[in-house]
């Protein structure tokens, strides 16, 4: 359950509340504005706040009064030109503010972009909830031969069966454990009035990566596409690139003309070496080129390759 139902009904009293504003506002983000998208078992990202559109891009690259009079076209096209000579600031201009629930593990790889302000939940305040991520079959998978980094076949029968029970035995082992070091009722008070609890900041180190945090993650736009254009890939970890795609339906809703030019140029596009260049150049005259004759890596060459399909 990502969510409870006192959190529901402080949703919907946040959802319940309009403004009058002379800010621009964007209606298909505000659809969704305050709601909890599900991300994995237990996870969620919340559009909490928001600054700027389209139009906001375009006024800082013209360094204009206001929208002007030209054409969406006009706009898309000098949108589309920032992107491909990755001309930044503009999309600096804008702001988007989440509340996200994830897992720790997760979270120590999405600490890396330090290009957004963070606030987490405290766990030396507070007491972390009894949620924890298990993956689903089809995302539990043996490590990969080729890539330190990466998964290999996924597991199947008996054994993926062992790890799932294992991984659920040790989590629920944790927080029972985490939950007698507290020796805290739901209001605070001693559950055993003959001893003192562990300190809460302390009692925190007996749990494992894959609990539950939260977060507000606050980021311009320019630097959230540079997260989304490493988490969404098709090469990043599964858990974090379940965040990153459910955050770039958000930022087709948010600025629509921004997340085209993105996906064009950047998340569907590709950057090519100096070197891998002039191997196009040779294959389009009808050369036949082999990985040693063309001065790339193996690995570059595969990458490559792949890219232009032969």
């Amino acid at each position: 359950m990502p969510i409870s139902e006192e959190q529901k009904a402080e949703i919907e009293a946040h959802r319940a509340v309009t403004a009058t504003t002379r800010r621009p506002t964007v209606p298909a983000l505000e659809e969704i504005l305050f709601e909890p998208l599900p991300v994995l078992d237990h996870g969620f990202v919340r559009v909490i706040d928001y600054m700027g559109d389209d139009a906001a891009v375009v006024q800082a690259a013209r360094v204009s009064y206001g929208r002007g009079t030209r054409r969406v076209s006009e706009d898309r096209g000098l949108i589309q030109y920032l992107m491909r000579h990755r001309h930044t600031t503009p999309f600096e201009m804008c702001e988007i503010k989440f509340h996200v629930k994830l897992p720790i593990f997760v979270a120590r790889q999405w600490i890396r972009h330090r290009t957004a302000n963070v606030n987490e939940y405290s766990a030396r305040y507070s007491v972390l909830d009894n949620e924890f991520y298990i993956p689903a079959p089809e995302h539990l998978a043996a490590q990969s031969v080729t890539n330190r980094q990466g998964r290999g076949a996924v597991l199947e029968g008996a054994e993926a069966e062992r790890v799932l029970a294992m991984l659920r035995r040790d989590a629920e082992q944790a927080y029972a454990d985490y939950a007698e070091l507290l020796n805290e009722g739901a209001d605070g008070a001693a559950r055993d009035e003959s001893r003192s609890g562990l300190a809460r900041e302390l009692a925190r180190m007996n749990l494992s990566l894959n609990f539950y945090t939260q977060w507000y993650w606050k980021i311009d736009l320019h630097n959230f596409m540079h997260f989304l254009g490493l988490r969404a890939d098709p090469h990043a970890q599964y858990e974090i690139r379940a965040y990153a795609e459910t955050m770039a339906e958000v930022l087709r809703r948010w600025v629509p003309l921004s997340h085209d030019a993105f996906a064009e140029y950047q998340l569907n596009g590709v950057r090519l070496s100096a070197t891998a260049v002039k191997l196009v150049r040779r294959l389009l005259a009808g050369e036949a080129v082999t990985q040693p004759e063309s001065g790339l890596s193996p690995r570059e060459w595969r990458e490559v390759i792949a890219v232009l399909g032969r």
